[in-house]
């Protein structure tokens, strides 16, 4: 099997990922506004540190079954 140079990304590609760009910010300002907007909301740092351990968990289970996935298919494993 020969080694392939790597594609550069195209004018649609660029599109396609500076919407979703344009759409992660769109929706991190929107939750902070939400956030905002509701008065009286306050988190004690046990509250912050389970969500983020629970953003941390939940980012590295899909990431490791992610990479699962791709073992398997590359080592044909999937048949």
């Amino acid at each position: 099997m020969t080694e392939q140079k790597p594609k550069k990304l195209g004018p649609g590609g660029w599109f396609i990922l500076i919407a979703l760009v344009a759409m992660l910010i769109g929706a991190i300002v929107y939750a902070i506004d939400i956030w905002s907007a509701i008065g009286g909301v306050a988190m004690s740092g046990w509250g912050w540190g389970f969500l983020v351990l629970g953003v941390v968990v939940s980012v590295a289970l899909g990431a490791g079954l992610m990479a699962l996935v791709f073992y398997s298919s590359r080592h044909d494993y999937d048949r």
